[in-house]
């Protein structure tokens, strides 16, 4: 995956960090052994890799690292050192994606899921450009997205390991009623690929619908131009600083005075519009660039 180095490094207070509304496995327990044993290792040695986080319109999401935030947050740390980076949603999603692929921590079916929700739910492109965005390849691709086909008693049986990922891929090319009978007897007598070949070939399934349902149009998205990097990066800033005044604004109903409340309140509020305004010249001026390079 290629981007422009905007990124800004800096401690930010772990309460305005959320974790990324596109984990591609679900929600983090803080209480398991490896969050635990993380923790361990950072209060030993310290944080050795910033997390990558991106600005929103209040606080930041996490991008990578959502176990090493778990990890400090176990460790009760007020603050943690950051990537900061613009970064759409679909560049999001395909971070998290190859860092789950690269630390081989997701099951098959979950792998499945993650990629079902980028080509179909999202639609932000096809098996073919999912594949390469990975480091996989199409038939990989391919062939996991078809293991979500399976009835649930093999996809359980897939999960407790009682049959391959390979015999499951397998077994996904029947009808879906004969793959509730013949997963018995791949179980039963500890069929081999070979084998389950065979029993298919004489079950003499219909043919199933084509996978090219998934190869959906590229989703292509043009880099933005190298002379609007400074830009980018006073943009960032910007929101560093937006999100730091929201936090602010939180803690104004502490004051007990409630005329100063109301002043700090009021000053508060009129800075963040500026703020917000700054944001939205910047974004007008890039977007003026990029029509200028257009031309």
């Amino acid at each position: 995956m290629e981007f422009l180095d905007t990124s800004v490094v800096e401690k930010i207070d772990l309460k305005m960090i959320r974790p990324s509304k596109f984990l591609v496995r679900g929600e983090f327990d803080q209480k398991r052994p490896e969050i635990e044993s993380l923790a361990r290792s950072i209060r030993e040695h310290g944080l050795l890799q910033p997390i990558l986080i991106r600005p929103l319109d209040h606080g930041f999401e996490v991008v990578a690292g959502h176990r090493r935030l778990q990890a400090c947050r176990h460790l009760r740390s007020r603050f943690i050192s950051c990537t900061i980076r613009e970064i759409s949603d679909k560049q999001a999603y395909e971070i998290q994606l190859i860092e789950n692929l690269q630390r081989q921590s997701m099951s098959p079916l979950e792998e499945a899921e993650a990629f079902r929700k980028y080509v179909d739910e999202f639609g932000w492109g096809g098996v073919t450009e999912l594949s390469k965005k990975i480091g996989k390849s199409i038939e990989y691709v391919s062939h996991r997205m078809q293991l979500l086909k399976l009835p649930e008693n093999v996809k359980i049986e897939l999960v407790q390991n009682k049959i391959s990922t390979s015999h499951a891929i397998e077994l996904s090319t029947l009808d879906f009623d004969d793959q509730v009978g013949v997963i018995k007897e791949v179980i039963r007598d500890n069929l081999t690929i070979k084998e389950i070949r065979q029993l298919k070939s004489n079950i003499r399934s219909h043919p199933k619908e084509n996978d090219s349902s998934y190869l959906n149009s590229v989703n292509k998205r043009d880099m933005p131009p190298p002379s609007i990097k400074l830009a980018q990066k006073i943009s960032i800033t910007f929101k560093i600083t937006l999100a730091r005044v929201d936090q602010i604004i939180s803690e104004v109903d502490k004051i007990q005075d409630i005329e100063n409340k109301e002043r700090t309140k009021e000053l508060l509020m009129d800075m963040r519009l500026r703020i917000h305004s700054m944001i939205d010249e910047i974004i007008h001026f890039k977007k003026s660039e990029l029509n200028y390079k257009i031309k």
